[in-house]
């Protein structure tokens, strides 16, 4: 049976090329906010918008631990 893939954030790329890219405040804010909105969360991308800079330090430690961004509003 094939294994299912696993979703990752930052466009399914490589888990080490997202932490390089999470480390980058610009890049993690607008990927950060590109994701959301790609999943259907307008409400967590608006937020991510004006906010993205507060939660940045979160989106790298969770890239680095889960290879996930941080999920603080899931509207």
């Amino acid at each position: 049976m094939a294994k299912k893939a696993k979703s990752k954030d930052y466009f399914g790329l490589p888990r080490i090329i997202s932490i390089i890219l999470a480390i980058i405040p610009v890049t993690a804010w607008v990927l950060g906010m590109i994701t959301r909105f790609l999943e259907g969360k307008i409400v967590a991308g608006i937020i991510r918008i004006f906010g993205g800079w507060l939660i940045w330090i979160a989106d790298l430690i969770l890239m680095i631990i889960k290879g996930r961004i941080l999920r603080l509003l899931n509207i």
